[in-house]
C-alpha cells in the first residue's frame, strides 16, 4: 500500500505530459468575435441590399440610399447578440476548483487542474470538487453526485469505487487514481455537448428567414426584367430613372424593417423581465417559451428549495411527545457537523423557541409543536455514520436514544412499524427514534432497541410552486417531472402541488431501450433515478412527437436536457453550467417568474404578428406591381425615397408603438399564415387603387410620370392608414393619437418636403382621381378584411 500511495515518479509525468496525457480543457470552441462579426456582414440579405445601393449610387441620387440605415442597424444587433452569447457559453465550466492536491514520488504537492495527468494520486478531501474521473485506492469517503445524477442522497465511495468528475467529497478523505484526462472526463463529456452551437428555434424567425429566402430567389430576375422593359422597350425612360423605379421595386420587396422590429421588441421584453429578476440570454426563447405545450420540471431547485424540513412527528405506542421532540432536537443537535437531515430537525425546533438566553423570537411553524422545546444534556454521543445509518447520545438523565434509519436501528423489530413507515416515506425521508440500554465502547447499541417515533423530513417545496404549476394546467401545458431522485418520492411532491396525474411513474433505471424510453416520454407523467443522458432524450422523444418543450433545472445532470429543449430555464443558485447554457435564468431562484415570462412572450408574438403585417403589405404590393409593370407600357410608379416616406410613417412608426404594447392573449396560429392573413386586404387594396391611377391617369388625364407617382405614393399611404385604423380597434388614447401622427407626417413629408420625397403639386384632374381612388379603397378593404379575417378564424376553430 505504501508504494500503491506514493504516485507517480516525474518521469512517469513527464513520459504522460509528452504523450499528451494531461487534464486540458479539450472542450468545443465557439466561434471567435471576427467569426461572428463575418458570418453577420457576409449575409444574401446584405448582399441584396448593397447591390441595390451601389446602384442608385452610380445615379448620384444619394437621398434614395437612406434604406440601407435600417439594413446597418439589422447587422449591428445581430453581431452584439451573437458575441454576448458567446461570452456567455465561453464561461460555461463544470469542473470549478483550479489546484488540486497530488502525490508525485511520494510527496504530496498542490497543482492546477489542468496539470493533471492520466495516473496521477489525488488527495481528496471534504469540500473538494473532483477534478477528473478516478478510482478510489485507499480510503473511504461520502461523494455527493447530485449535480451530475440528481439522486440528493450521498454515495459511499471506498477502495475500488469509482469517482465521476463534477462531484464533491462531503465526508472523509480519500487517494484516488486519476482514470481519464480532459476530452474522455465524464464532466468534459457534457460540456463540450453542452457548449456545440445550437440553431435558434423560433418560429419568427424562420418565418422571416422564409421570406427573405423568397425574395431573394426572384428579386434579381425579376429586376432585371422590370429594368430591361422600362429602358430598353419603354417610351424613353432615362437609364437613372430606370435604374431608381427598378431598385424602388426591389427595395419594396423586402422587409428590411421587420427584423429590426423584431430584435427591437424582444430586446424590450428582454429589459422589463430583467426589473423581474429574470436574465434573458437568447432573445427568441420568449417567444418559444409563449408557445410551449410541454414542461420538462426538474424536482430539486424548481418544484423544490434543495433544502430539507420536517414534515411531522409521529409518537409510537406509549411515548410522550415532549419526549419525542427533546430526543430529536438533542441528538441532531449533538452533531458537530450536521448533515442535511440534521440540519432539517435542528432549524424545525430553532424556528419555533430560541436558545436559552437569544435575543431573537423565533417563528412558530404552523406543524411545529405546541410547547417550545429545549436540548437536553448530553453525558456521550455517538456521531453519524454512514455504515451504521444511525447516531445515538446517552442524556445526563441516564437514558440513551438512537436515531437514523429503521431499518438499521430495528432490526428485527422494525416489521412492527413497517406501515407506518411506508406511509410516511410515500413523500419524506423517514427515521426512527428508539430507546436503547447504551452504547459499548465502540458505540454499538446494546439491548433490544424500542421504537418510540418517526419524524418524516421532505423536501421543502417553494410557496409559490402549487400556485405556478396551477397557471400553467390552466394555459393547457403538459407538465412532466423528471428528477435523478427516487420515483415515489417524485410523485409524492408532484401530487402535492398539483401536476395531473403524478401517480403515474416510473423508475428510469428499468427503462433499458431508446424505444422504451420513447414510450415512456408519452405515457408517464414522473421520471424518477433518470440519468443527465436520459433526460436529454425524453426532452427529444417529445419533441419527435410533435411538442414543443420547455425544460427547467439547476444541476450538471440538466445540462444536457437544458440544450436539447426548446426553451431552457435555470435557476441562478444551480450550478454554473446549468445557468451558463440556458436561455432563461431565475436570478431569484423562484420558478413563479414563469408566467411572467410567458406573458411576456405573448405580447411580442401576438403584437409582431399585428405590426408585421404592416410590413408585408409593403412587400406584397412590390412584387405584384413589379410583375404588372413588366407587362403595362409605363414606369414604375415608386422611387426609393418614397418608398422610405411610407415605410416610415406608415409601416416603421405605427408598427413599433403597436408592438410595444401589453397583450396577453393566447398565441394562436402560425405566425406567417396570421401576417400574411393581415396584410392581404392592404395589399390588394392598394394594388387595385396603384393600377386604377395609373390607367386612368396615362390613358384619359393625360397626366405626366411625376404626377402619378405622387397620387400612387398618396394612395398607398391612405390604405396603409386604413390598416392601421383596423390594427387599432378598439382605440385607446395612445391608438388615437398614433393615427394623428400618421397622418401629420405624410402630410409634412408632402407639403414641407417635397423636393425630398418627389412629390409634385395636385392639380384638379389629380384632386378628382386621388379623391375617387381613396374613397373606393374604403369598401374594398374593409370587405376584404372582413372576408379574409372571418376565414381565418374558422380555419383556426377547426385547427384547435
Amino acid at each position: 500500500m505504501e508504494e500503491e500511495l506514493k504516485g507517480l515518479s516525474s518521469s512517469d509525468v513527464a513520459a504522460r505530459v509528452a504523450r499528451g496525457d494531461v487534464n486540458v480543457d479539450a472542450s468545443v470552441k465557439t466561434r471567435s468575435v471576427k467569426q461572428i462579426i463575418a458570418s453577420n456582414v457576409c449575409t444574401l440579405f446584405n448582399a441584396i441590399n448593397l447591390v441595390l445601393a451601389c446602384f442608385v449610387l452610380v445615379t448620384g441620387s444619394y437621398k434614395n440610399m437612406l434604406f440601407m440605415i435600417v439594413i446597418v442597424l439589422n447587422t449591428a444587433i445581430g453581431i452584439i447578440q451573437e458575441i454576448r452569447s458567446k461570452r456567455t457559453t465561453d464561461r460555461l465550466s463544470i469542473i470549478a476548483s483550479t489546484k488540486v492536491e497530488v502525490v508525485r514520488d511520494g510527496v504530496r504537492q498542490e497543482i492546477a487542474v489542468d496539470e493533471i495527468v492520466l495516473g496521477d494520486l489525488v488527495v481528496l478531501g471534504r469540500g473538494d470538487q473532483i477534478p477528473s474521473d478516478s478510482t478510489v485506492v485507499h480510503g473511504t469517503c461520502d461523494v455527493n453526485e447530485s449535480l451530475l445524477t440528481g439522486e440528493s442522497k450521498l454515495v459511499r465511495k471506498e477502495p475500488g469505487s469509482q469517482l465521476m468528475s463534477g462531484s464533491f467529497v462531503n465526508a472523509g478523505t480519500v487517494y484516488a487514481q486519476v482514470t481519464h484526462v480532459g476530452a474522455d472526463n465524464y464532466a468534459a463529456k457534457i460540456s463540450a455537448e453542452a457548449k456545440e452551437h445550437k440553431a435558434v428555434n423560433s418560429e419568427i424567425m424562420n418565418s422571416l428567414n422564409g421570406i427573405i429566402r423568397f425574395v431573394s430567389i426572384i428579386i434579381f430576375p425579376l429586376g432585371a426584367i422590370l429594368f430591361a422593359r422600362e429602358y430598353f422597350t419603354g417610351a424613353y425612360i432615362e437609364l437613372n430613372q430606370a435604374i431608381l423605379s427598378t431598385v424602388a421595386a426591389l427595395v419594396g420587396m423586402i422587409p428590411e424593417g421587420l427584423i429590426l422590429l423584431t430584435s427591437t421588441v424582444l430586446a424590450v421584453a428582454v429589459v422589463r423581465l430583467s426589473k423581474s429578476k429574470v436574465l434573458v440570454q437568447q432573445l427568441y426563447c420568449i417567444e418559444t417559451l409563449a408557445r410551449v405545450d410541454t414542461l420538462c420540471l426538474d424536482k430539486t431547485g424548481t418544484i423544490t428549495t434543495g433544502k430539507m424540513e420536517v414534515d411531522r412527528v409521529v409518537t409510537l405506542g406509549d411515548c410522550g411527545i415532549d419526549e419525542a421532540h427533546g430526543a430529536f432536537y438533542s441528538i441532531a443537535g449533538a452533531d458537530e457537523d450536521p448533515n442535511e437531515t440534521a440540519q432539517a430537525i435542528i432549524d424545525y425546533y430553532q424556528d419555533v423557541i430560541p436558545e436559552p438566553g437569544a435575543a431573537r423570537v423565533g417563528r412558530k411553524r404552523a406543524n411545529g409543536p405546541a410547547q417550545p422545546v429545549k436540548r437536553l444534556g448530553i453525558k456521550r454521543a455517538i456521531p453519524f455514520s454512514s455504515d451504521k445509518k444511525w447516531s445515538g447520545a446517552v442524556f445526563d438523565t441516564g437514558a440513551s436514544y438512537a436515531m437514523g434509519a429503521a431499518q438499521f436501528v430495528l432490526g428485527k423489530k422494525y416489521e412492527a412499524v413497517r406501515t407506518q413507515v411506508e406511509e410516511l416515506a410515500q413523500n419524506a425521508r423517514v427515521m426512527v427514534l428508539a430507546r436503547v440500554e447504551g452504547f459499548d465502547g465502540d458505540g454499538k447499541m446494546l439491548g433490544d432497541p424500542q421504537p418510540l417515533a418517526l419524524i418524516a423530513i421532505k423536501d421543502q417545496i417553494r410557496p409559490t410552486a402549487e400556485q405556478t404549476i396551477r397557471y400553467f394546467i390552466d394555459q393547457g401545458v403538459d407538465l412532466k417531472v423528471i428528477s435523478g431522485d427516487d420515483p415515489r418520492t417524485v410523485s409524492g411532491i408532484a401530487q402535492i402541488v398539483g401536476i395531473p396525474h403524478a401517480d403515474s411513474y416510473v423508475d428510469a433505471t428499468t427503462l433499458l431501450s431508446d424505444a422504451a424510453l420513447e414510450n415512456a416520454a408519452t405515457c408517464y407523467q414522473v421520471f424518477g433515478r433518470v440519468t443527465p443522458e436520459q433526460k436529454k432524450k425524453l426532452v427529444q422523444s417529445l419533441q419527435a412527437a410533435g411538442h414543443t418543450v420547455a425544460m427547467t433545472g439547476d444541476g450538471v445532470n440538466d445540462v444536457l436536457a437544458l440544450k436539447a429543449s426548446d426553451c431552457s430555464v435555470a435557476m441562478a443558485a444551480g450550478s454554473d453550467a446549468a445557468r451558463n447554457v440556458a436561455q432563461l435564468v431565475l436570478v431569484n431562484n423562484d420558478f413563479a417568474s414563469m408566467p411572467k415570462v410567458v406573458a411576456e412572450g405573448r405580447r411580442a408574438i401576438n403584437n409582431l404578428q399585428r405590426s408585421a403585417s404592416l410590413f408585408l403589405v409593403k412587400t406584397v404590393l412590390s412584387m405584384v406591381l413589379a410583375v404588372c409593370f413588366i407587362v403595362l407600357p409605363w414606369q414604375y410608379p415608386f422611387q426609393p425615397i418614397q418608398m422610405t416616406l411610407i415605410s416610415a410613417f406608415t409601416i416603421g412608426l405605427p408598427s413599433f408603438v403597436l408592438a410595444l404594447e401589453p397583450n396577453k392573449d393566447r398565441v394562436k396560429g402560425k405566425f406567417l399564415v396570421n401576417v400574411i392573413v393581415r396584410s392581404l386586404p392592404g395589399s390588394i387594396t392598394a394594388i387595385l387603387a396603384v393600377l386604377g391611377l395609373n390607367i386612368v391617369s396615362y390613358t384619359t388625364l393625360g397626366l405626366d410620370y411625376a404626377q402619378v407617382s405622387t397620387m400612387c405614393v398618396l394612395a398607398t399611404a391612405w390604405v396603409g392608414l386604413l390598416l392601421i385604423v383596423r390594427l387599432s380597434f378598439p382605440f385607446t388614447p395612445i391608438r388615437a393619437a398614433l393615427i394623428v401622427v400618421v397622418i401629420g407626417g405624410v402630410i409634412l413629408g408632402a407639403t414641407v418636403f417635397p423636393t425630398l420625397f418627389g412629390i409634385e403639386p395636385f392639380t384638379q384632374p389629380m384632386i378628382v382621381a386621388f379623391a375617387v381612388a381613396a374613397l373606393a379603397a374604403v369598401p374594398v378593404f374593409n370587405v376584404l378584411y372582413q372576408a379574409f379575417g372571418s376565414w381565418h378564424a374558422k380555419r383556426q376553430d377547426e385547427l384547435v
